[in-house]
C-alpha cells in the first residue's frame, strides 16, 4: 500500500479523493454502484462515469484492488496486499481471509494448469454465519 506522501504526490482530483475515501472508510467490499451512491452523498454532482474511471485509475495506481468473480459485478477492496476471500453463496457477503499458501500448492496449480504463476488467491465459497 502506498504511503500518505506517495498518495499526495499523485495529485488526485477531488472526485478521485472522494472515491478513494469511500472505499477506505468502508468495512465492506463495495460494487461500483455502491461506491457511486456513497460518493454522491459526499459530492452530489459526481457522475457514474467519473466514479468508474476513478476506480480504474485507483486500481492501476495500486491504491485499491478489484475482486472479480467470473461474470458477476466486481467489488473493490481497500486491501492491496495478497489475501484470500470467503464468499457466501446465499447473500453474497465477501470477507477477507489471510492464509499462508505453501509453495508446493502454487507449483502444483501451475503444473496442472500449465500457467506461469504470477499470483494466487483462494476463494472459499459457502454459507456465512448470518445465513446458516
Amino acid at each position: 500500500m502506498k504511503s500518505t506522501t506517495e498518495i499526495e504526490e499523485l495529485g488526485l482530483t477531488k472526485q478521485r479523493k472522494v472515491v478513494l475515501s469511500v472505499i477506505m472508510d468502508s468495512k465492506e467490499h463495495l460494487t461500483a454502484n455502491e461506491v457511486f451512491e456513497l460518493s454522491k452523498g459526499l459530492l452530489p454532482k459526481i457522475s457514474f462515469a467519473t466514479v468508474y474511471n476513478s476506480l480504474r485509475y485507483l486500481k492501476e495506481e495500486g491504491l485499491i484492488s478489484e475482486v472479480s468473480f467470473g461474470s458477476g459485478a466486481s467489488k473493490y477492496d481497500r486491501m492491496t496486499d495478497r489475501h484470500d476471500h470467503a464468499i457466501c453463496s446465499k447473500c453474497g457477503k465477501l470477507v477477507d481471509i489471510h492464509l499462508d499458501l505453501p509453495e508446493e500448492l502454487i507449483r502444483q496449480a501451475a503444473r496442472h494448469s500449465k500457467f506461469k504463476p504470477e499470483s494466487m488467491e483462494l476463494t472459499l465459497r459457502g454459507t456465512c454465519p448470518e445465513c446458516k
